[in-house]
């Protein structure tokens, strides 16, 4: 059966939030996923593995210190104390074997998809990460995407560049700037929402290619063209 005080924690970026988490709620740490190498994902490990050894899971295709248990794509992480198991996609693009893990209508996707963005390319390419991102759209609607930076408002402002006359956008950005006013979180979202409003996932929509065409003054392809121009676009992006 089910041990309820289990838990696993995705992305340690710090030991000290965790442990005094699992201490103050009477939890035990069963697991460590891990969707990439860097450190502000994986900084906590070895510390809580000094007073949990757990088994941690991560890319099969990057060097991490304190991986035991390497995944990628088609693999499960079957954790008996919770009796769940996840799911592993190969989404490379801001790494070169960055790894999301899917549970039912969760998943947990690293700095692939940000909710209203997506992470940096620093060690794949912009095929490689306009696949990824495709991959991620393709889960059903209703998926809870838990990314792993509080960055909404900034990247909703820059989307608003992008496609400024979309209303669902403009909503999304009201109600991200409200959340954030009183201290909540806009993360999870919901995929239908990023699929309405993230230009990432946008870059076969006709406005989000006029944009692209206007930033660079030629013509540009829908798809990962597309994407090519506006990822590029966001980097030398300051609000």
């Amino acid at each position: 059966s089910r041990d309820s005080s289990a838990v696993a924690v995705v992305d340690p970026g710090e030991a000290f939030p965790v442990q005094s988490s699992l201490e103050a709620e009477g939890l035990r740490l069963a697991a460590i996923l891990l969707t990439h190498h860097h450190g502000d994902h994986v900084g906590g490990v070895q510390a809580l593995l000094e007073s949990n050894p757990v088994p941690v899971y991560g890319p099969a295709k990057e060097e991490i210190a304190g991986v035991d248990h390497p995944v990628c794509e088609g693999a499960q992480v079957a954790i008996d104390e919770l009796q769940l198991a996840f799911d592993v996609l190969d989404v490379p693009g801001h790494t070169a074997g960055h790894v999301a893990y899917r549970l039912g209508k969760i998943a947990f996707v690293g700095d692939t998809l940000f909710a209203g963005g997506c992470g940096r390319i620093f060690e794949g390419t912009p095929d490689q990460m306009f696949s990824s991102l495709q991959k991620l759209a393709q889960l059903p609607d209703d998926t809870s995407i838990f990314c792993a930076h509080e960055y909404t408002v900034a990247n909703l402002q820059f989307a608003l560049e992008v496609e400024p006359g979309n209303r669902s956008l403009q909503q999304r950005m009201d109600a991200a700037q409200k959340a954030r006013a009183v201290g909540l979180s806009t993360v999870p979202s919901f995929l239908a929402d990023e699929l309405s409003t993230n230009p990432f996932l946008r870059c076969n929509q006709p406005e989000v290619v006029a944009a692209a065409e206007e930033h660079v003054g030629q013509r540009v392809s829908a798809g990962v063209d597309a994407f090519t121009v506006i990822r590029k676009w966001k980097d030398g992006w300051r609000n």
